[in-house]
């Protein structure tokens, strides 16, 4: 059993792949995994599935993400231009919000 680990890294966000076979490519987070460690990032580690033919579908090979480990992700900020770690600060309103570690700027609205 895989301990859960708590990610800043959410569902459309702009992500840029920092290790790996798709090294420095970019792309929006389809789906966060927790249970795994990992997420799916559109148009990035794409593997070839072999599908059997069924009376809704046709069969044959088609192309889907794989999972990347979280930690082989970074945060993508449109300021700074670059892959940045993220911080959790707390506003007046006592509001929680995501912000970039380089620039300071809050992402979360």
């Amino acid at each position: 059993m895989t301990a859960t680990v708590k990610t800043r890294i959410r569902k459309d966000d702009e992500v840029i792949i920092i290790a790996g076979r798709d090294k420095g490519a970019r792309g929006k987070v389809i789906r966060v995994l927790p249970q795994d460690s990992s997420v799916l990032v559109a148009k990035v580690n794409m593997i070839k599935r072999h599908t059997r033919q069924t009376e809704n579908s046709a069969g044959g090979i088609i192309d889907k993400e794989a999972p990347l480990a979280i930690s082989n992700v970074q945060y993508f900020c449109a300021k700074c231009k670059a892959g940045v770690r993220l911080a959790v600060k707390t506003l007046e309103d006592g509001r929680k919000v995501r912000t970039c570690c380089k620039c300071g700027e809050v992402l979360d609205r």
